[in-house]
């Protein structure tokens, strides 16, 4: 039934587990972006599914998916669900059709829903169409926008360009002081890691923006195209250079030891948080089941765009909107694995003493050609060292014993 997929994935709902349900829909509105990003692993990346989908979510799509967002709500009794507005560039087809998408989800969902069901709507730019209307029209609409930077000057965007190789920064820049009026719908910044670019220089040009909350992530990467600084080889568990925790560790230093801390760093806050026993809300780290699901321009029911970075088609479930339930996505067994916690890590990864923080990283890391996702994260070593370095600077901030 499903599509080929690279996995090895241990005995699926076994001992009567049942599955999590989505509480987080991803919609795509536009399949293509305004900027050629060097490092972008959905357009750079092996999966080039997106030139065969249409540019532009269809009214038929949208109702549709609507329809379907409000059925899995309704059948769970769901208090919340989440609407990621993506693209490509969101932004390409103008706000209109992203608040279209919103209302007609909202009220799908009260329609449907015979219990209090909350619609909590987000879009994911790049900034560079963020005018005075299109941020007006979005905070009308409750719904959230959420940033994707390099850092906060010219310089660290430099790999940010539009399609004739012109700098995105300008436009950026000008679509965050739009927003910067609007701060009840300015939702942060998601911040990719370059190992070339200072980390502090990162953070404090980032933080000079005014951002409620950001996000440092690892770039997408795996063990049969490792990330740069990252050497070619088979898997391995623990050890090695640790390149990105070198980077982060004194962000996480100058960010802790801020008498009042001027933002939320969610990497940062989600590991402090499963040192002291409290679930993920996040991929990247812990063991908390994946409640994330897709829906294409054309209606296809995917997995996670994180998984445009292992082979083509990676993704891709064979479900649709028109044809297909929630439900039936549930039992796909990429997401299946992914919703197995410690039952669907490596034997190396369940070994080791940091599992329950580190989780085995983003699913995405862990692939390698020809024999799937059972290993450790690509940034395992860095992954280690990291959580440990935060685990001792919590320890001593709480002055307890060692």
């Amino acid at each position: 039934m499903w599509p080929h997929q690279e996995l090895d994935v241990p005995e699926l709902r076994r001992d009567g587990q049942r599955a999590v349900p989505f509480h987080q829909f991803v919609l795509k509105v536009h399949s293509r972006c305004n900027l050629a990003c060097t490092y972008c692993y959905v357009y750079e990346g092996p999966d080039t599914s997106w030139r065969d989908r249409p540019a532009r979510v269809s009214d038929a799509v949208m109702a549709r998916t609507a329809r379907r967002v409000a059925e899995h709500a309704a059948a769970h009794e769901l208090p919340v669900v989440h609407v990621n507005l993506h693209g490509g560039e969101p932004l390409l087809a103008g706000p209109a059709p992203l608040v279209d998408y919103v209302t007609r989800v909202r009220q799908a969902v009260a329609a449907a829903c015979g219990h209090p069901c909350q619609v909590r709507a987000t879009v994911q730019t790049n900034a560079t169409l963020l005018s005075e209307r299109t941020v007006s029209e979005l905070a009308a609409a409750g719904i959230g926008i959420g940033v994707s930077l390099d850092g906060g000057t010219a310089g660290l965007n430099r790999r940010r360009a539009d399609r004739r190789g012109r700098p995105a920064w300008p436009a950026a820049r000008r679509g965050l002081a739009e927003l910067a009026r609007h701060p009840e719908a300015y939702l942060g910044i998601l911040c990719v890691i370059d190992l070339e670019a200072d980390p502090i220089d990162v953070y404090d040009s980032l933080t000079g923006l005014g951002p409620p909350a950001m996000d440092l992530l690892l770039p997408h990467a795996n063990w049969s195209a490792p990330p740069p600084g990252k050497p070619l080889g088979a898997p391995a568990a623990r050890g090695g250079p640790t390149p990105y925790a070198d980077w982060l560790i004194p962000v996480f230093d100058r960010w802790f030891a801020a008498e009042h801390m001027p933002v939320r760093v969610r990497l940062f806050t989600e590991i402090i948080g499963l040192l002291l026993g409290v679930e993920s809300a996040t991929e990247s780290v812990g063991t908390s089941p994946v409640a994330a699901v897709v829906v294409d321009t054309d209606g296809a029911i995917e997995q996670v765009d994180s998984l445009k970075s292992a082979y083509e088609g990676a993704p891709a479930t064979g479900l649709d909107v028109f044809r297909n339930a929630f439900d039936e996505a549930l039992e796909h067994p990429g997401v299946a694995a992914r919703q197995l916690g410690m039952a669907a890590l490596s034997d190396a990864c369940r070994a080791c003493p940091v599992v329950r923080v580190c989780g085995g990283g983003n699913y995405a890391h862990r692939y390698l050609a020809g024999a799937g996702f059972r290993h450790p994260s690509v940034y395992c070593a860095d992954l280690e060292r990291l959580i440990r370095h935060i685990a001792l600077r919590v320890r001593a901030a709480a002055d307890l014993p060692s």
